[in-house]
């Protein structure tokens, strides 16, 4: 049947997100590669690499990398390892462990993330892990292993269950790896306390959208939260071909925020951890006028009187383990937005499913 209700295929795909999550969690156990990886590397720091959204896993990733294990963790985009290899991957001493390089592909076939795994496998000799929503493709095929969120793979052109699938991978990766049982129970009961969330969450945001008129996007996360801001700004570009800027939220202050405006909706991901802090600047953008998106777990009064739009999750798992679930309002945004303009987010203008370029590119 031909595909004609615009942006029909993306929005589904958002909204099943809960239940891919569920659906890749128990092909994860089914599968038993996330026990086969435990203990795999010596590595006492991680590499995270990825290209467009993928790298904004990958940031995400290694803050989660981080804070559950404490080991070093770093993302980089894959153009990095290949311009600039001796500032990306400093000279391991004779003393220390290389890094775990971890490539990051929906498809598998992005052409830069291929080079980077070919790089590090066969010149510097580092074996790799691979993490993608497909198989048979040629990054498992250059990695050392793969481990595979098959569920999670998508018809549409921009990433929105794939991004948030992945990062929880690499979660439960981390979880493992730290010996944090209780985290990874938290991770799989995300799905269970998102799923009434969703629904309810694209109405609102839809409304929004459909009653204002904005000119320019920004969005502002601290700590983890800033890889979600920076996909949030991704969505919009993508679907929408809105202007969009991301910062870190206290960043902010110093010289962007003369951006603000009612013409520019500035949307805050208020973390749990700085909450207080990044409340004050959500309080001075709204004294300077600015309209206001909110996403919180829980809001107080304060917050509330400075969102034109808020949305609280009310989940309870740890404030690392709902991280994907700050991707949604940001993608529903982007769809939301595309949509009001006339553009078909199913479609996106200039983009393709990967990133796949010549042999001289």
């Amino acid at each position: 049947m031909a595909h004609t209700t615009a942006g029909a295929r993306t929005r589904s795909e958002i909204l099943s997100q809960p239940t891919c999550w569920r659906d890749c969690f128990r092909a994860l156990d089914e599968s038993g590669e996330l026990q086969r990886l435990e203990g795999w590397s010596p590595a006492t720091e991680w590499l995270f690499i990825g290209c467009g959204s993928s790298y904004y896993v990958a940031l995400a990733a290694a803050a989660s990398w981080t804070a559950l294990t404490g080991q070093v963790a770093r993302a980089l985009p894959a153009s990095e390892l290949l311009l600039f290899p001796n500032l990306a991957l400093s000279p391991v001493r004779p003393t220390s462990r290389p890094p775990q390089p971890v490539l990051i592909s929906r498809s598998g076939h992005t052409s830069e993330v291929l080079k980077v795994a070919e790089w590090l496998e066969l010149k510097q000799n580092l074996r790799t892990l691979a993490i993608s929503c497909t198989t048979h493709q040629p990054l498992e095929e250059i990695c050392a292993f793969t481990l595979h969120m098959l569920p999670a793979d998508e018809q549409s052109l921009v990433m929105t269950r794939s991004f948030t699938s992945l990062l929880l991978g690499l979660q439960a990766l981390a979880a493992m790896q730290a010996g944090q049982r209780n985290w990874s129970e938290a991770l799989r009961r995300l799905p269970e306390e998102m799923q009434p969330v969703v629904d309810p969450l694209a109405q609102r945001v839809e409304e929004f959208v459909q009653a204002q008129g904005f000119a320019d996007y920004v969005f502002l996360g601290q700590g983890p939260l800033f890889a979600l801001a920076s996909e949030g700004m991704l969505k919009a570009l993508e679907m929408s071909c809105s202007p969009a800027q991301c910062f870190h939220t206290l960043e902010f202050r110093h010289g962007p925020k003369a951006l603000v405006s009612r013409e520019t909706l500035v949307t805050f991901l208020l973390s749990e951890s700085a909450y207080e802090a990044e409340r004050e600047v959500l309080e001075e953008v709204k004294e300077l006028g600015g309209t206001t998106l909110v996403v919180a777990n829980r809001a107080d009064a304060r917050t509330r009187r400075a969102a034109d739009l808020l949305i609280e999750l009310n989940l309870t798992v740890p404030e690392y383990a709902r991280l994907a679930a700050y991707a949604l309002p940001g993608q529903l945004l982007g769809l939301a937005t595309g949509l009001k303009k006339g553009y078909d987010p199913d479609r996106p203008r200039h983009l393709s499913r990967a990133v796949i370029l010549n042999n001289g590119g």
